[in-house]
């Protein structure tokens, strides 16, 4: 038997028991632990340097965390599926030059040569779907084809150059604040309340955490669950490429040269640091916002601190192991209590 951090149904009983306190309630949210980290790097890296709490590394920081936050939500809901996606990073690099030729190249206005590529990054999740499914091919080397495809055709479109000349909308989206914060970061919020409602306040929403608990028992059920983990590929690229629109604000220029690469991992540990389950069916996504708030301070205090760039796989490294660890041993836990 396995338990969810899925939302359970409305109980009619609840009203007459008694009330737990806050404070224990706090003490069993799941999320709790990686929120208390983020706090106390956030105090430790401000106390050491001045410079990290000031509101120019902070906005820097908004924009950094919108872009990787986008592909761990997208990362996130197909890991609730049970399932995972390796090319979300490749992908948002090859979105960036997607949109990069389409409105260079092909002339395309920005609007026009977004919708191209979103049409595209869709239809590249619809076959992750499908071939998950319906082939019953493993997620893993789905994606990792899709990761090694897509690297090819970003280096096959450039050349290895960089696109210049792109339409002042995107610098519009990947630069614009509102009242002194990033636009990307309000985006980014406006796409995780939008997940947690889709996840927390939808009857599809609780099926997409029971396809991932347990499909068998899902399909007995009469839950589609080939729908629901489809629709999770899709919405994964949708969101990469929509991170892609940022990211070529941003920089300015469609850049074949590192956009993009090892982003997957990043977004695998929010995911997890966040209390994803790499076997699907549990998480929420506050943990995965704080999950990717938590890497964001760590690789952002790295550089504050003037530590060498090389270090920073390994630490990322070393919280990607630990997170994967703690997660094995929640769920050893969990079976031993079932």
């Amino acid at each position: 038997m396995r338990t969810s951090t899925a939302p359970a149904l409305a109980d009619p009983d609840a009203a007459a028991q008694p009330r737990t306190p806050l404070v224990r309630r706090l003490a069993e949210t799941p999320e709790v632990g990686v929120v208390a980290a983020c706090v106390v790097v956030f105090v430790a890296l401000a106390v050491d340097k001045s410079t990290f709490a000031g509101a120019v590394n902070l906005q820097g920081m908004g924009f950094d965390l919108a872009q990787y936050g986008l592909i761990a939500i997208g990362e996130s809901l197909v890991i609730l599926t049970g399932g995972i996606d390796l090319s979300v990073g490749a992908l948002l690099g090859t979105s960036v030059i997607l949109m990069s030729w389409f409105n260079v190249r092909a002339g395309l206005p920005p609007v026009l040569a977004i919708l191209v590529t979103m049409v595209i990054a869709g239809t590249v999740g619809l076959v992750h779907g499908l071939a998950v499914t319906r082939l019953k091919m493993p997620p893993f080397v789905v994606t990792l084809v899709t990761y090694t495809v897509a690297q090819g055709v970003t280096l096959a479109i450039t050349s290895g150059t960089s696109i210049t000349g792109i339409g002042g909308f995107f610098g519009d989206v990947g630069q614009t604040y509102v009242a002194q914060v990033p636009l990307p970061l309000i985006l980014f919020a406006a796409v995780a309340l939008a997940a947690w409602f889709f996840l927390e306040r939808t009857y599809a929403g609780r099926q997409v955490y029971a396809v991932g608990g347990n499909a068998e028992a899902a399909r007995l059920a009469g839950i589609r669950g080939d729908r629901r983990i489809i629709s999770m590929y899709v919405t994964s690229s949708l969101l990469s490429a929509f991170a892609g629109i940022m990211v070529l604000g941003r920089m300015g220029v469609g850049s074949a040269s590192g956009v993009g690469v090892g982003w997957e991992l990043s977004a695998i540990a929010a995911a997890v640091i966040g209390g994803v389950s790499l076997v699907g069916g549990q998480g929420r996504i506050l943990g995965i916002v704080a999950g990717t708030v938590l890497l964001e301070l760590i690789n952002n205090g790295l550089t504050t601190l003037q530590i060498n760039s090389n270090y920073t796989n390994i630490v990322l490294g070393c919280v990607l192991g630990l997170a994967i660890t703690a997660d094995r041993l929640r769920a050893r836990t969990v079976a031993r209590r079932g």
